[in-house]
């Protein structure tokens, strides 16, 4: 697989939830709400509009299934996609699900700061190696049988 700085400094591929062809799903170490992830290019385009055709056709698949997995597992009000991308260039969004009421993992209590407004990144729980590991097994848990893509690595 190709692995732009962006993919490595979000942690792949311990943080690796999913690959598709053009797609890596990783967990989001800062987790501001519960299953909050990272979909991210793994071409090396730093424009959207270069991440060509293929990429493009596949995104659709990506967030479906996305959006299936993270409603089963933590069961999302609304969802927020966000294009960032300024101090990591790579093709990239952060998906933040988003809750009117607390949800509880592993123990830890996530409280959703921003809701209904602006998610909060600067308030998000830090995981540390291990709940990375449970959190991914558990989001990789939820994926249904339609996912027929590039296996997890």
């Amino acid at each position: 697989m190709q692995i732009n700085e962006t993919i490595a400094k979000f942690g792949y591929p311990a943080t690796c939830i999913y690959e598709w062809r053009h797609w890596v799903l990783l967990v989001r170490q800062s987790q501001p709400a519960l299953g909050s992830c990272i979909l991210a290019a793994k071409s090396d385009a730093t424009e959207f509009a270069a991440v060509g055709a293929d990429a493009f056709a596949e995104f659709g698949l990506c967030i479906t299934e996305i959006e299936a997995m993270l409603r089963s597992a933590v069961d999302y009000d609304k969802i927020n996609y966000l294009m960032l991308m300024m101090v990591d260039p790579y093709v990239h969004f952060h998906i933040i699900p988003r809750f009117a009421e607390n949800r509880v993992w592993d123990g830890i209590e996530f409280n959703d700061v921003g809701w209904p407004k602006t998610p909060e990144l600067g308030s998000a729980i830090i995981l540390n190696a291990k709940q990375i590991t449970d959190l991914v097994s558990e989001l990789r848990s939820h994926f249904t049988q339609s996912v027929t893509n590039v296996a997890i690595t």
